[in-house]
């Protein structure tokens, strides 16, 4: 129980009187992740599936960032820095995965909904994809003559 007691005291403490600039930017890296289980947890309860919106890699990303600058300029521990040196490489690689996936994706001509690469229907309005990528018949249709004699 000392070192729960010793804990909660160095949170208290950091809180109570002035706060370095490394502290803020360590402050700030666990807000960002916090937020960003939050958002993820929104989107899903919202879409009923798991989502992953773009959102969260950004915070993920410059939470990573907050707490690696915190760790190296103001703790200076070999341990949290190594623990927080590369986790940010993944965050960026989804961040361009997405980036690339969003200009492979085919816009619906009806509703605008943005389809998946290969879509044949758009999943919202229900219109026929392969109909309006179709290429158009130059060649008039004959007019039918009407005779009502």
């Amino acid at each position: 129980m000392d070192g729960l007691t010793k804990i909660w005291d160095g949170i208290v403490s950091s809180f109570s009187g002035h706060l370095h600039f490394w502290q803020v930017i360590g402050w700030m890296g666990n807000c960002f992740f916090v937020t960003r289980v939050l958002v993820q947890w929104h989107a899903s309860e919202r879409r009923r599936e798991v989502v992953v919106p773009v959102v969260f890699w950004w915070l993920s990303l410059f939470g990573s960032w907050c707490l690696l600058a915190y760790a190296i300029f103001w703790k200076r521990d070999l341990v949290f820095i190594f623990a927080n040196a590369f986790n940010w490489i993944p965050f960026l690689r989804n961040l361009m995965i997405h980036r690339q996936d969003a200009r492979s994706r085919l816009r619906c001509q009806n509703c605008q909904q943005s389809l998946p690469k290969g879509a044949r229907f758009c999943l919202s309005c229900g219109f026929s994809l392969e109909s309006a990528t179709s290429p158009v018949s130059t060649m008039e249709t004959p007019q039918r003559s009407s005779s009502l004699t």
